[in-house]
């Protein structure tokens, strides 16, 4: 299998205080990769220096075979990133913001058929102001898929979405998937994790606890369901367990 992103023995500081520490793992070509981990584990960082918007203190990065530092431009193209708190002009509508994201590269997809695979065709219209917190989830989710990439983050993909909207996203992500779509993602639902991804790692303090399959997850630890499971991994079960 093609690696397509592949972390070494990353390492991140902020005032001599480790917010990364020797963290490695490889994500193949066409597949989901959870990188998981409570509130201020490392996440963000990490994923910021993969994308080199932050410079890491050692340790080496590559999505794709090229430094994204470097190889910024080049890498532009063939990446997509969603974020889950995205800022935008309060007076641009959706088909706006849509035509204007696509014209940042060389190739894309249709906007209207992405808008219409994550339901929001109807909305092609409405400021993005206007949207209510999962439709702009949605729409993040497809300005990330406008350029047709090879790889893309998801960052808490369906925070603010109903049962339903949810599930209708999981199916796109794994229709993406099926067609060669790489992805790394975040995410604090369990049952996400469990339906989406193929291998995950768990961050704690800066450093991965677990890396591997969700199922080898649960056998490892002393719990039956995926949801105890993290939390032992990550000893968040004993900050509940005291209150």
């Amino acid at each position: 299998m093609e690696t397509m992103i592949e972390v070494e023995n990353l390492n991140k500081s902020y005032h001599q205080i480790p917010a990364v520490r020797g963290v490695s793992f490889a994500v193949g070509c066409g597949e989901v990769f959870g990188l998981l981990g409570a509130n201020g584990a490392g996440k963000t960082t990490t994923i910021e220096c993969i994308l080199g918007t932050k410079t890491s203190d050692s340790g080496t990065v590559s999505i794709l075979g090229l430094d994204p530092r470097k190889d910024r431009k080049r890498l532009f193209e063939q990446v997509g990133v969603q974020f889950q708190e995205a800022a935008y002009q309060d007076k641009i509508t959706v088909s706006e913001l849509c035509r204007m994201t696509q014209s940042l590269y060389k190739t894309s997809v249709s906007p209207l058929g992405l808008l219409e695979q994550f339901s929001l065709s109807e909305k092609h219209g409405s400021l993005v102001s206007e949207l209510s917190g999962g439709q702009r989830q949605r729409l993040f989710i497809v300005l990330a898929l406008i350029p047709d990439p090879k790889v893309v983050f998801l960052d808490e993909l369906t925070t603010g979405l109903d049962s339903k909207a949810r599930r209708d996203v999981w199916k796109c992500i794994s229709e993406l998937k099926a067609k060669g779509l790489t992805v790394l993602l975040t995410s604090h639902f369990m049952d996400e994790v469990e339906a989406l991804c193929d291998r995950i790692s768990i961050l704690k303090n800066g450093s991965i606890v677990y890396a591997g399959t969700v199922s080898d997850a649960v056998a490892a630890s002393p719990h039956e369901k995926f949801e105890d499971a993290y939390l032992w991994y990550t000893e968040e079960e004993m900050s509940y367990e005291s209150l």
